[in-house]
């Protein structure tokens, strides 16, 4: 591990940090040493983030010149000399693939995927010039299993995974190291995101799915209900600091109970009894 002073004048980018996970790290890391450029795309949120001591700029992932910005935004702040970014930023799209118009599965992949690349890409050199740079990309067990009606989530979580997979050993040998943080079920805003998302671009009543969509209604408008095993945002903490702290970080951790025995699950199940038991789950969402 390295030690609290030579993380001083560690600059670390953390996308997402209005809420959930993103907000938690933000806070967090600066306690270990950390300098933190904290990204949000409210003006409300970003100023409760410059109240809370941080670094905070504008960034609109499904926004190629937003991106292009915050990109240059973060260059002039770190000089050049970033240590590390933690890609958390993603909200998901629910709905039944066969609901799911090209719009919102574009969108669902222009914040998910092509704006986390867009970043990744530009700020790539940057890691590559600082003290053992470190990219982190929070993914999710929807990254790893499909669950029913999260068609649009998990296909930009699966592309997410592939793309850093590929990554990972394109820059091995490299000074950037690159860790997959795949957490289950986590207390955020996600689920209320996810009704707003669903409300907006899904077309609940004429569906042939409507009358499950009334109960995953229920489930997202429930977000003070959370499911069994939910962690609090703190759980990612730990695992996050490990990657970037280990003189040799781990390729992926996975975060709560449920995300360790669904991936248990995807190795050591045969495809039909893990798509029975994935339904059964999907049920209880």
């Amino acid at each position: 591990m390295t030690s609290q002073t030579d993380q001083s004048e560690r600059w670390v980018v953390v996308t997402g940090a209005s809420s959930g996970i993103g907000r938690q790290l933000a806070l967090a890391l600066p306690r270990h040493g950390y300098r933190v450029i904290a990204t949000a795309r409210r003006p409300e949120d970003l100023a409760e983030l410059r109240r809370a001591g941080l670094q905070a700029i504008a960034l609109e992932l499904a926004d190629p010149v937003s991106v292009g910005e915050a990109a240059a935004n973060v260059l002039a702040l770190c000089d050049g000399d970033l240590y590390a970014l933690i890609n958390n930023a993603a909200y998901g799209q629910p709905a039944a693939v066969e609901d799911l118009s090209r719009a919102a599965l574009e969108a669902q992949f222009a914040t998910n995927l092509f704006g986390t690349h867009q970043l990744t890409q530009a700020l790539l050199p940057a890691l590559r010039q600082g003290r053992g740079g470190r990219l982190i990309q929070i993914s999710s067990i929807l990254g790893r299993v499909a669950f029913p009606l999260q068609g649009a989530y998990n296909a930009s979580k699966f592309a997410l995974e592939g793309l850093t997979d590929s990554l990972r050993l394109e820059l091995r040998g490299s000074s950037v190291q690159v860790s997959l943080i795949t957490p289950g079920p986590i207390r955020s805003a996600f689920r209320a995101n996810a009704l707003a998302a669903f409300d907006a671009r899904v077309d609940s009543q004429s569906s042939p799915y409507a009358p499950l969509y009334r109960r995953v209604r229920g489930y997202y408008a429930a977000s003070d209900h959370p499911t069994p095993f939910t962690a609090d945002p703190a759980a990612v903490v730990r695992p996050v600091l490990h990657a970037l702290q280990a003189r040799r970080a781990r390729p992926r951790y996975y975060v709560t109970l449920p995300a360790y025995v669904l991936a248990l699950c995807r190795r050591l199940l045969p495809t039909r009894w893990l798509d029975a038991l994935l339904c059964q789950l999907g049920r209880q969402r």
